[in-house]
Formats: structure tokens, C-alpha cells, sequence
């Protein structure tokens, strides 16, 4: 399978009273046909940002966003419903993101009468398949979404995004808001979906025991820049950046017995508004150096293993000449 989505040197800048805020700035990455990428990173590092960017739900400042091998950054708005049809987006808040007013049945009908493909007949039998594929009870179709919980309104939020058979979903924080029993059964859910109709998705989250289990790559994010990013068995198993060995020691561990050393950040937080060149992670690092606050460059240390710290580059070298 080949790339499906290609992000190369994307940012995107809000204006305020005190100067640009870089939420996304200049990030590359590769996805390929049918896998996954989370996306993880403190509130505030730019995330969601990122994938709504992707969507055009934002319109970026700057660098090219590529799908299926055709250049969507600058579209119009009869390209952009086009696109539209094979990149869909399952929100976070399953309560805010449905119409209160519209049952369960007429949501998922939704797309499928805009896009004026079908018959009515068609949408009809459409819309129940959908009902059956994401677990949603025949009974609960004239239902709407304050008499449901929040599982089966996440439910009702992946039917609509897969009515239109889209090739890429993307997923900000979808089980965040849900109970931990129930966030096991929309991750298998939607891990099976990604089988059966052979998906693409980026799964932002801040959480990491959900990210490894779902991701097939991981990118860490801070401050709006792409930090690390590897395989996710890489980069739970090596993690090189500072930053993401802090998020790794925070990742709670059921055993009581177990000893595990926490990383605690110390230092002040990097303001997004015309930041300085260089890392923004220097002022918590430890091991930063006068070059890093001038300078930070994404390396790849190893086979797709990428990382932005000058330290990780350092010692991977000393590691080569060791070896030698």
C-alpha cells in the first residue's frame, strides 16, 4: 500500500493583540494507506490544530497538504465537498457534536441527502446498514441524542463519518469524554472498521495507553513542532526526546509493587506567540545547551525514527563511533 496522506512543512498562525501564535509549525510526516498515526502532546501543543488544518476545517498558513497524490492545500469549494466525501472527522464531545433536534436515524441520513447520490429508498436501507455496522440497535433510530449515552452517541458520531465510504477519518480525542469500560469497545469498534474498509486514520489523544494500542506510528507534539515520531513499538521501547520520556514516566503502571522514576518538567512553558528560533522545549530540559536555543533540526536516528534534540543525535553518534 502507498501514501495516502503527505503533510510537508504545514503551519498554521492565528493573529492576536500580541503577535502571531504558532499553533502548527512546519510539520512533515507520511501516512500510509490503511494505518494508523496518534498524535499526541500536551493540551495546547497544537494537536487538534493539526488535523483540523488537514481537513481544511482551518486554513492553513503555509506548506502543502497532499491525499491521494493530488495537492488539496489551496481547493475551491466545489473540490472541497469532493474531498470532503473521503475525509471525515469523529469529534470529541459526542453531546456537542450532534444536532439535539435530529434522531439518531435522520443524523446518519444526513450526509447521504446532501450528497444526493442515493434514492430515498437507497438512503433508507443505507442508513440502517450503517445503524448494524456500528452496533446500534434497530429500536434506538427515532431516538435522540440526550436519551442515549455517551457511548452510543459516539456511535451515532462514526456512522456519520463513515456514511460516504471516506479513505480517511480523522479521530480528535473520540473516547476521551467516555467511560474506560466503554473506551474499549469504540477502539475495538473502530480497529475493526479499519480492517474491514481498509481506513486511514489520525488519532489525536493525549492519552498514551490508548495511542499504543490503536497506533501503528506515534508523533509527539509540542508547542505547535513535531518533536519524536517512530513506530509505535519504537518509541515506547526507545524513546529519545526529553519530552517524550517525561510523557512515558507518567503512563500510571498496575502494580503496586512496581517502582517506576517520574520525570517531573520544571521551568517555564515557551510562549506559542513569536517564539524564538530553537527548541521550545529548552527552557524545561535538561539537557540543553546555547545550541539549542538557536537552532533545532528533525533528524532521523534510526530507520523512521525521527527526533528534534540535538542530545539524541549526539549520543546516537557516540553510540556509531563505539561500535566501530
Amino acid at each position: 500500500m502507498g501514501t495516502i496522506l503527505e503533510v510537508k512543512n504545514l503551519k498554521k498562525y492565528f493573529s492576536t493583540p500580541k503577535g502571531e501564535l504558532h499553533a502548527v509549525d512546519d510539520i512533515s510526516f507520511k501516512i500510509e494507506e490503511g494505518k494508523t498515526l496518534g498524535v499526541v502532546g500536551e493540551s495546547g501543543c497544537g494537536k487538534s490544530t493539526l488535523g483540523r488544518t488537514i481537513l481544511h476545517l482551518l486554513e492553513s498558513t503555509s506548506g502543502r497538504i497532499i491525499f491521494d497524490g493530488e495537492d488539496i492545500t489551496k481547493v475551491n469549494k466545489k473540490k472541497l465537498r469532493e474531498i470532503r466525501e473521503n475525509m471525515q472527522m469523529i469529534f470529541q464531545d459526542p453531546f456537542a457534536s450532534l444536532n439535539p433536534r435530529m434522531s439518531v436515524r435522520e443524523t446518519i441520513m444526513e450526509p447521504l441527502v446532501i450528497q444526493g447520490k442515493l434514492s430515498k429508498t437507497e438512503i433508507e436501507a443505507e442508513t440502517e446498514k450503517l445503524m448494524e455496522t456500528v452496533g446500534l440497535a434497530r429500536r434506538l433510530a427515532d431516538s435522540y441524542p440526550h436519551e442515549l449515552d455517551g457511548g452510543r452517541r459516539q456511535r451515532i458520531g462514526i456512522a456519520r463519518a463513515l456514511a460516504l465510504n471516506p479513505k480517511f477519518i480523522l479521530c480528535d480525542e473520540p473516547v476521551s469524554a467516555l467511560d474506560v469500560s466503554i473506551q474499549a469497545q469504540i477502539l475495538n469498534l473502530m480497529l475493526d472498521l479499519q480492517e474491514e474498509r481498509k481506513l486511514t486514520y489520525i488519532f489525536v489523544t493525549h492519552d498514551l495507553s490508548v495511542v499504543k494500542y490503536i497506533s501503528d506510528e506515534i508523533m509527539v507534539m509540542y508547542l505547535g513542532q513535531m518533536v519524536e515520531k517512530a513506530s509505535s513499538d519504537e518509541l515506547f521501547r526507545n524513546p529519545l526526546h526529553p519530552y517524550t520520556k517525561a510523557l512515558l514516566s507518567a503512563i500510571p503502571v498496575p502494580d503496586v509493587h512496581a517502582k517506576k522514576e517520574r520525570i517531573l518538567l520544571k521551568g517555564e512553558i515557551t510562549s506559542p506567540i513569536n517564539p524564538k528560533p530553537g527548541c521550545r522545549f529548552a527552557a524545561r530540559c535538561l539537557y540543553a545547551t546555547k545550541r539549542c536555543a538557536s537552532t533545532q533540526n528533525v533528524a532521523e536516528i534510526s530507520e523512521g525514527h525521527f527526533v528534534a534534540c540535538h542530545a539524541a543525535v549526539e549520543n546516537k553518534k557516540k553510540e556509531e563511533v563505539k561500535e566501530l
